[in-house]
């Protein structure tokens, strides 16, 4: 019999964590070595076990699943890592196969996709649907600034220029600027539909109700 695959899960809520064990528990030729919930315990646990796929959240805390890839692509250039994460936005796509990510789940999907999968990253394959695929070769660079990205996610929020310059503490001319600027960068025509695309792409969370 050929040696399992190995299996390393990455994830910030216990029972992600828990019911990917069950689904791998279930496959004859694969089995979970190890089990992180931040980068950091991540990368540690990947130089102890080198398992052979690495299942990789992208919000992990302070240290991001973009950098534990990288980290852990620095220990094996040839590591197997699949992202799996709640959301499924260009950038986040984009980051995490930059930093070396062989496919890319959204957590909806894991009953469905995740044992194909992950036996087929293990083969070598990378794998990234065709559309997508071709939005990221398309991709025009966009770099929001931290002030940016904070007026927009309130924007989100559904909040006016006025209410925005309260709770940044600036004032409501400084808001419209970066408000123009924001639009401008995403080539968008109104305040929602620059939410929608910065939501699309990553760049910002829908509120958290």
């Amino acid at each position: 019999m050929p040696s399992p695959i190995r299996v390393m899960s990455v994830d910030d809520h216990r029972l992600v964590r828990d019911g990917i064990s069950l689904i791998v528990a279930r496959e004859p030729d694969m089995v979970v070595v190890a089990s992180a919930s931040t980068a950091e315990e991540a990368i540690a646990l990947y130089g102890v076990h080198r398992p052979d796929v690495t299942l990789m959240d992208l919000q992990l805390g302070a240290m991001s699943g973009v950098e534990a890839i990288l980290a852990i692509r620095q220990l094996n250039p040839q590591a197997g890592v699949i992202v799996v994460t709640m959301f499924h936005g260009d950038d986040d796509v984009y980051r995490a196969m930059q930093a070396g990510a062989s496919a890319y789940l959204v957590k909806d999907t894991l009953s469905d996709e995740l044992v194909r999968v992950i036996r087929e990253v293990h083969t070598g394959s990378h794998l990234l649907d065709s559309g997508l695929s071709e939005r990221l070769k398309t991709r025009p660079a966009v770099k929001l600034t931290t002030r940016e990205t904070q007026v927009l996610e309130l924007i989100a929020e559904g909040l006016r220029n006025r209410h925005i310059a309260t709770s940044l503490a600036i004032s409501e001319e400084t808001v419209r600027m970066h408000v123009k600027n924001v639009l401008m960068k995403l080539e968008a025509d109104h305040r929602t539909a620059a939410v929608a695309i910065a939501m699309r792409r990553g760049l910002i969370r829908p509120p958290q109700r």
